[in-house]
C-alpha cells in the first residue's frame, strides 16, 4: 500500500481538522473538474473512433467522479465532533470511504475485464481505430499524471489516507491511459486485437488496485494496530516523561488517520494517588502533542526499586586456620 508515504514527514504539515478538511475539499474539487472533462472527451472520442480501450479508460475516469463525491461526503462527516453515540469522533468515515473506493475500483475493473474478454472472443469484429484516439489517450495520460502528483502532495501534507487512496486512483488512471495508448498504436499499426487487449490489462490493473485499497481499509476497520516504528516512538515519548519508570502493554488501533492508544505506566509505588495521576496526565499530553494520537488511555502500575541488599545472600569472608 502507498500509505507509507506518510513516512516522509515535514514541518509544514497541516494537522488541524479545519486545515485538513479545506485541503481535502480543494484537491477533490480539482479532481472532479479534471475527471469530468477527461471522461466526457474519452467516451465521446472512443465511440466515434471505435476504440474499446479509450472507452474503457473513459469509464474509469467516470468512476473517479463517483469516487471524488464519496471523498467529499466522507471528509465532511469525518470532521464532526464526538457525540454520545460516537465518543471517539467520526474519524472512521475516512476509512469507510477508502473501503468504498476500493470496492468501486474492484467493480469497475471486473466489468472492464468482462467487456474485453467478450470482444476478444470475436476478434473479426474488432474495428480499425481512428488516429485521433491516440492523441486523446496521450492527453489523458499527461492530465492524469499531473493530477496524481498534485493530489498526492496534498495528501502527504495533511496526512490523509483517504486522499492518498484517491491520489493513487488517479495514478492508476494514468497507467491505464499509457496502456490504452500502446493498444491504440498497435491497432493503427495493423494489429487490431491490441486495443481490446489494452482494455483487458487496464481492467486487471483497476481491479487489483481496488482489492488492495479495500483490503487495507477493512483491516483498519477491524482495529489494526499501527506499524512497530510508530508504536516505539510513542513508547519512547512515554518513557521520557518525568516520573515514568517503565512502560508496558502499549496497544494501538487506527481511528481513521488518527490513533487510539492504551498503555500501562510504571511509577514509584511510594507516590500518592494524586502524584501518580499527575504523571499520567503529563504523559498523555506529551503523546497527544508529538504524535497523531486521538486519545491515550493510561493505567498506572506501582513500581518498586529492587532491593539489592536482599537480592543475594551476603558473602562470608575469612579463611580457615
Amino acid at each position: 500500500m502507498k500509505f507509507n508515504d506518510f513516512a516522509d514527514d515535514s514541518e509544514d504539515t497541516e494537522h488541524t481538522p479545519a486545515q485538513r478538511a479545506a485541503a481535502a475539499s480543494r484537491s477533490t474539487w480539482v479532481s472532479v473538474g479534471v475527471n469530468l472533462v477527461l471522461s466526457t472527451i474519452q467516451i465521446v472520442v472512443g465511440v466515434l473512433a471505435k476504440s474499446q480501450g479509450l472507452i474503457a479508460d473513459g469509464i474509469h475516469s467516470l468512476s473517479d467522479l463517483v469516487a471524488d463525491f464519496v471523498v467529499l461526503f466522507a471528509n465532511h462527516h469525518a470532521q464532526k465532533d464526538a457525540d454520545e453515540g460516537h465518543p471517539y469522533g467520526h474519524h472512521r468515515f475516512e476509512t469507510a470511504a477508502s473501503l468504498v473506493l476500493g470496492l468501486l475500483l474492484l467493480g469497475v475493473g471486473v466489468g472492464m475485464v468482462w467487456s474485453a474478454v467478450v470482444k476478444l472472443e470475436n476478434p473479426e469484429a474488432i474495428a480499425q481505430v481512428h488516429v485521433i484516439a491516440l492523441w486523446v489517450a496521450g492527453a489523458a495520460l499527461v492530465g492524469k499524471e499531473l493530477l496524481f502528483r498534485y493530489m498526492l502532495a496534498v495528501a502527504k501534507r495533511v496526512k490523509s489516507s483517504m486522499l492518498v487512496a484517491n491520489a493513487w486512483h488517479a495514478r492508476s488512471d494514468a497507467a491505464s491511459s499509457l496502456v490504452v495508448g500502446i493498444g491504440i498504436a498497435g491497432n493503427l499499426a495493423g494489429y487490431p486485437i491490441l486495443d481490446p487487449i489494452a482494455a483487458l490489462i487496464v481492467g486487471f490493473m483497476v481491479a487489483k488496485m481496488g482489492w488492495e485499497f479495500g483490503w487495507d481499509a477493512l483491516h483498519d476497520l477491524m482495529d489494526r494496530s499501527v506499524d512497530e516504528q510508530e508504536v516505539q516512538a510513542i513508547r519512547q515519548t512515554l518513557l521520557e516523561t518525568p516520573g515514568v519508570s517503565g512502560v508496558h502493554d502499549v496497544r494501538t488501533r487506527k481511528m481513521g488517520d488518527m490513533i487510539v492508544v492504551d498503555a500501562h505506566l510504571e511509577v514509584n509505588a511510594a507516590l500518592s494517588v494524586e502524584a501518580g495521576h499527575d504523571i499520567a496526565v503529563q504523559a498523555r499530553q506529551r503523546v497527544l502533542q508529538r504524535h497523531r494520537v486521538l486519545n491515550l488511555m493510561t493505567h498506572v502500575d506501582p513500581w518498586r526499586k529492587p532491593d539489592l541488599d536482599h537480592a543475594a545472600p551476603p558473602m562470608r569472608g575469612g579463611s580457615a586456620a
